[in-house]
């Protein structure tokens, strides 16, 4: 398919000169931060992210500590996932990057020379955010909001209609949902056995946590001795 946006009466093209319009009113050390930031900056703040809900997961301990790290597993799956399914549908679509096709961008990254729709970027951060969702939703809603603002910067750096990032979040989240319970299922039992594991079951659950746990288990028929005792002596 031909390109999907070429007038500029398209709202999509008017919407692309609209927030790319910011990059040329914007200091020139703004626009190398926003290049970082939505080129390299927001994918590493996702990896990060999830690293600290992992961490918090498995310090928290408990039943659903297997289930929860399972579907944060299955966020990097499922983004790499969405961006093989996304191979064959730029071949298809073949939508030009915007610079190609309109003039007066402020192409913040240059050497762009692949289709445009859909957005990778927007693609891997929302799949990264939807998966983090499905596994902590307070960390979910972090992540989804930084995948907002990448879709932001990949318009604002000049490098996609905004049409493309929002194929690429719906993308992501696509992938994420639909197979999330086939994904989950096969990933909770491989967790809890990891978790059982003496070598690797701090990956799952922080080994003091899981001595807590065992040992609240058996507070109740340990104390029993001692009462007994305590009566005794009292008597």
């Amino acid at each position: 398919m031909a390109v999907l946006a070429e007038s500029g009466s398209n709202p999509d093209v008017e919407l692309l000169y609209d927030i790319n319009g910011l990059a040329k009113d914007a200091p020139h050390w703004f626009d190398r931060v926003m290049e970082f930031v939505g080129e390299y900056g927001l994918l590493l703040a996702m990896v990060l992210l999830i690293l600290w809900c992992w961490w918090s997961v498995r310090r928290r301990g408990g039943e659903d500590a297997a289930p929860s790290v399972a579907a944060l597993v299955w966020a990097p799956l499922a983004a790499g996932l969405a961006v093989l399914v996304n191979v064959p549908i730029r071949g298809f679509v073949e939508r030009p990057r915007p610079f190609v096709d309109h003039q007066g961008l402020d192409v913040l990254v240059s050497g762009k020379t692949d289709f445009s729709f859909v957005s990778d970027h927007a693609t891997i951060t929302m799949a990264l955010g939807v998966g983090l969702f499905v596994a902590h939703r307070r960390f979910g809603l972090i992540g989804i909001g930084l995948a907002l603002l990448e879709g932001f910067c990949r318009v604002y750096m000049g490098v996609h209609y905004p049409t493309d990032v929002v194929g690429g979040f719906a993308l992501g989240t696509a992938v994420v949902l639909l197979l999330s319970p086939p994904a989950t299922a096969l990933l909770t039992p491989l967790m809890r056995a990891v978790e059982r594991s003496p070598r690797a079951g701090w990956l799952v659950r922080r080994r003091s946590a899981a001595a807590g746990d065992r040992g609240n288990t058996l507070l109740p028929s340990a104390r029993k001795p001692l009462d007994t005792e305590e009566r005794d002596l009292a008597a």
